[in-house]
Order: structure tokens, then sequence, then C-alpha cells
């Protein structure tokens, strides 16, 4: 029997910071989206605003709905998220901000406390499973 999967597609959203290392910004699987751990680096690759979980925070968040749209899915279809924080009392800035950003998408989720993280400053890397839209 043949098989119906697609094949494996690498995406790299234009709009996004290169990646640090050997890996791609997400890859695709359909009808899955596999979203690579995200940091709030600007487009040289520096952390903004260090040490400062809202504005990080914000910038992961946009950084990923840009890469779910250039992989054909949207915050409405994520199913899963993994959030690392250097400090649990980020916790609930972190919840309130995507609760204001997305009221009714409440995907599964985690949430680990770390001890570091891939560039100086960074306090959140979030990563993430969505279903692309029209899969």
């Amino acid at each position: 029997m043949a098989s119906t999967a697609s094949p494996r597609r690498e995406i790299n959203a234009a709009a996004v910071a290169a990646p640090r290392g050997h890996f791609a910004h997400a890859v695709v699987a359909r009808p899955f989206v596999f979203v690579s751990g995200l940091l709030a680096v600007d487009t040289n690759g520096s952390v903004g605003a260090p040490g400062e979980i809202t504005a990080q925070t914000t910038h992961i968040l946009d950084t990923l709905e840009a890469i779910l749209a250039a992989a054909g899915s949207s915050p409405a279809q994520l199913i899963k998220l993994t959030v690392y924080v250097t400090g649990i009392e980020d916790r609930a800035a972190v919840s309130a901000l995507r609760r204001k950003r997305w009221p009714d998408t409440r995907p599964a989720s985690t949430l680990v406390e770390v001890s570091a993280l891939a560039a100086d400053g960074a306090v959140i890397e979030i990563d993430a499973v969505a279903r692309q839209e029209n899969a």
C-alpha cells in the first residue's frame, strides 16, 4: 500500500532571525508543524531586553506567529507548547500574555524552570507543535 503522507519540509521564515545552529525554524510533517525552541533574538542574533520576561515573551509570540504563518498554520491550530523559564516566578506573567494574545486557544502546555538558556540574557524559550490550517 502506498503512503499518502506528504514529505517532510523545512521552514525558515524570512521575517525571523536565522537559526543559531544546524536546525530549521520549523519542520512540517503533514498535518503537523513542529516549531523549534524560540528565544527573543533579533536579526543579528542578539537577545532583546535581557532578563525581561514580558518583552521577551511578546517577541517570542510574535516570532511563533510568523513561523506558523510561513508553515500554513496559526495560533488557533496550536496543539502543544513547551515553555522554559529561568525563573518559575515568571509563570504568571507568561500565562497572562498568552491568555491576552490567544484568549480562545488553550493548547496542551508544559512549563519548566531551567538553570540557563542558549543565549546570555535569555529568560524564556518556547517550542510548539501545531496543525496546518487545511490539513
